[in-house]
């Protein structure tokens, strides 16, 4: 994961030029990647609270707070969700396991720092490898509650804009020669100077719910990157998540309600 990340973040290069996932090696390439070899370990247990939604043999989904880092970068070495279930799946129920095998947590996606909302993790490789494949195949349904800025005309429609990196500003930004992102949203609620929104990514790019909002001249409340105003929090949600479970195959639904910090 800590790999797949500086990928997804610009730090793979391809003979000279930053390449992103899904780029096609060919025979003579070189690649070239930044690692920090003394970052500390995403695998060092720490005792947090995790709310944890549901829970069997092979996944856990979880509700991730927003403010909490998925993993441990350079400038952030603990505190992360990767650290919390590491010591949740190892040693907070030690009592009830009938072995000593570490169990590492699989995470399959991933949600920004200050997006808050439903996560599923694995927790054997073989769950891990089934999920990963079901997210690449689309088999897996997501939305999102935001509170953009502003009054949406439309009930409902769709946003087609395609997202690229700039290698040199390190930024996701919406670019003709991007790769293509579509999102839909549908109106919720309306405020004097707000909308709630459902958002759907029908892709799934970096930053892609935050550019596509502020693309459309509403950018997500709290979102001060990309033009929103300041607030307590980035008021991005992830409610709904459904997906085969991985070794049943029945589809899962999970929900989780509207955030009580959200402007109202």
């Amino acid at each position: 994961m800590y790999l797949y990340d500086l990928i997804r973040s610009g730090e793979c290069r391809v003979n000279g030029e930053t390449q992103a996932g899904g780029y096609h090696l060919q025979a003579g390439d070189a690649v070239e990647i930044a690692v920090d070899l003394s970052a500390e370990t995403a695998m060092t247990p720490e005792n947090i609270r995790l709310e944890i939604i549901f829970e069997d043999t092979e996944i856990l989904i979880l509700d991730k707070p927003s403010g909490m880092l998925v993993h441990p970068t350079k400038g952030v070495r603990s505190g992360t969700l990767l650290n919390a279930l590491t010591y949740y799946l190892n040693y907070s129920k030690r009592d009830e396991r009938l072995d000593e095998t570490f169990i590492r947590a699989g995470l399959v996606h991933r949600l920004d720092k200050k997006t808050s909302g439903l996560m599923v993790v694995a927790k054997n490789p073989q769950a891990h490898k089934i999920l990963s494949r079901h997210f690449q195949n689309k088999l897996v349904g997501k939305k999102y509650f935001a509170v953009v800025e502003g009054l949406i005309q439309e009930d409902s429609g769709t946003i087609d804009a395609p997202i690229g990196r700039d290698a040199e500003k390190r930024i996701w930004l919406i670019t003709d020669d991007g790769k293509s992102a579509e999102t839909n949203f549908r109106v919720i609620k309306k405020t004097a100077d707000s909308t709630l929104l459902e958002l759907e990514p029908v892709t799934g790019r970096t930053n892609q719910l935050r550019l596509h909002c502020a693309h459309i001249g509403h950018p997500i409340v709290g979102d001060d990157k990309y033009g929103g105003r300041e607030y307590a929090r980035l008021c991005l949600h992830a409610y709904k998540l459904s997906f085969h479970h991985p070794t049943d195959g029945r589809r899962l639904k999970f929900e989780s309600p509207l955030p009580a910090d959200f402007p109202q």
